[in-house]
């Protein structure tokens, strides 16, 4: 145990001249740990409890101190002994497992708490969760925060994207704290998002997409391994050249990064050749799909991608599945092959802009639900850095919903109209090559059917319609009339 631990409750360390904290943080895995770190670099002096002490005693040992002096923790071994080491008004980050783990930790903290302090959850939280924290904390006298954080582990430590959501007083009291913490491009990637679960479900949309364009980006890869044999050295310099221009992004430019990887533990191969196809995946995705079915709001590609992370870990499955069926036989690629990598750049962006005007219009269509008036410009602004998707294409969406009137789709902006209009015949071509050659394509085909779907004046549910009163009396409308109409279809 270091110089740096003090089992005494509530104080600083022993020749340690800092201010008492009013900023605190519950959870010190690694975000917390790390986000704490970014709080306290930034000058503000913050308290520190895990419910194992262990672990708090790991966080002061490493970085209890600096350059041989105390740095600005105090660290507590009681919750209670953690709440009387700060000033009112508190604000409280909870970063502990979602769910169960944090509704237990609201319980034993609030009645320690002082009218108008502030619990700020920080973790992935499922936003009706955070709706009604809120309203149980207010009931207390304590505001409550929902604040979606972006950027992984780097990104809590150098500066996320900051979603928050919540009473806006409270986010007042807050903001200063945020705007230091946050990560600056043109400005902190933070703002206010909106009440109650707005930051929340912000956050759960952003991952959405974030699932989207990964899903994208694989069958990108798919593409160019098996139909033109491009190998991970080819695959890093493609990736490379894709980064430098309209897909420039951080998913873009990691994946790069991963296809240079040699494979640590043989003498030869990369890294990713080694990896088993299983993908994982927290619950956000598969709320956001949830969702958007419940506010009526298509968004395909997302939710392709979460059947996609599913499909991928039935893997037993899928080994059996491909001993039985066997995919078309073709021939070598034999077209001109900087052309089709050409395709494959222009499919994955095309197919990005659909991911995104799918998000967007999920957003907007909640925040009309819950009358959380939200501002798509200013989200899009949150997300150029600190986060998992930032990317220079979110400068083209802020600007697309920062004009008036905005665009009720964000395919119908002007800009993204003239680059779709450009890149889906080759998102054609693209899906027409993996789908004659047996390659899944479950995103590029889900971004091409949304855009067909939303382009073409009559779709064939006219025919549904005509089902659905056929066996229910469900009535349909007519193209000639107003009003709802019922046939008995067998007279």
């Amino acid at each position: 145990m270091t110089r740096a631990w003090r089992r005494a409750e509530g104080t600083p360390y022993k020749g340690s001249i800092m201010s008492q904290p009013h900023v605190g943080m519950i959870g010190l895995a690694v975000m917390g740990s790390n986000l704490a770190r970014n709080i306290e670099s930034r000058g503000f002096p913050v308290a520190v409890f895990n419910r194992s002490t262990n672990v708090t005693q790991e966080f002061m040992a490493k970085f209890g101190t600096k350059d041989g002096k105390p740095a600005g923790f105090v660290a507590s071994e009681t919750l209670d002994g953690f709440v009387k080491s700060m000033k009112a008004p508190r604000q409280i980050f909870i970063m502990v497992k979602a769910g169960a783990g944090t509704d237990a930790v609201i319980d034993q903290l609030a009645p320690l708490l002082d009218k108008g302090d502030i619990v700020i959850d920080g973790g992935n939280a499922y936003f009706k969760d955070t709706i009604r924290r809120e309203e149980k904390l207010k009931a207390m006298g304590l505001n409550f925060l929902g604040i979606g954080i972006s950027g992984g582990e780097e990104g809590a430590l150098k500066g996320p994207s900051l979603m928050p959501g919540g009473p806006r007083d409270a986010w007042k009291i807050v903001a200063p704290l945020l705007e230091k913490i946050a990560a600056n491009v043109d400005g902190p990637c933070t703002n206010y998002v909106g009440p109650d679960g707005a930051g929340h479900f912000v956050k759960m949309v952003h991952n959405g997409i974030e699932y989207g364009d990964m899903q994208l980006i694989a069958e990108a890869y798919d593409i160019l391994r098996n139909v033109v044999g491009c190998k991970p050295e080819e695959l890093k310099s493609i990736f490379d050249r894709w980064n430098s221009g309209v897909l420039s992004s951080y998913l873009v430019e990691i994946t790069a990064k991963i296809f240079a990887k040699k494979d640590p533990e043989s003498s030869s191969g990369h890294l990713v050749d080694k990896i088993l196809d299983k993908a994982g995946q927290k619950g956000t995705g598969t709320w956001t799909a949830q969702v958007a079915l419940d506010l009526g709001i298509s968004i395909p590609t997302i939710s392709a991608a979460v059947d996609a992370r599913t499909l991928s870990s039935m893997k037993d499955e899928r080994v059996k599945a491909s001993k039985e069926f066997k995919g078309p036989s073709v021939e070598d690629f034999t077209g001109n092959r900087e052309e089709f990598i050409n395709a494959v750049h222009d499919a994955l962006y095309a197919s990005k802009i659909m991911s995104y005007a799918q998000g967007m219009a999920l957003i907007a269509a909640a925040s009309k639900q819950w009358n959380w008036d939200l501002k798509l410009q200013e989200i899009a602004a949150m997300w150029k850095g600190g986060c998992i998707i930032r990317a220079k294409f979110l400068d083209e969406i802020r600007r697309a919903f920062s004009t008036s009137p905005a665009p009720s789709n964000l395919l119908l902006d002007s800009f993204m109209k003239a680059e779709v209009t450009r890149c889906v015949p080759n998102l054609r071509k693209v899906v027409g090559a993996a789908v004659s050659r047996g390659v899944p394509v479950i995103g590029f085909s889900a971004s091409l059917s949304y855009f067909d779907s939303f382009r073409t004046v009559e779709l064939p549910q006219n025919l549904t319609q005509a089902q659905r009163d056929f066996f229910g009396a469900h009535t349909y409308e007519r193209t000639d009339k107003e009003g709802s109409f019922h046939t008995e279809w067998e007279s």
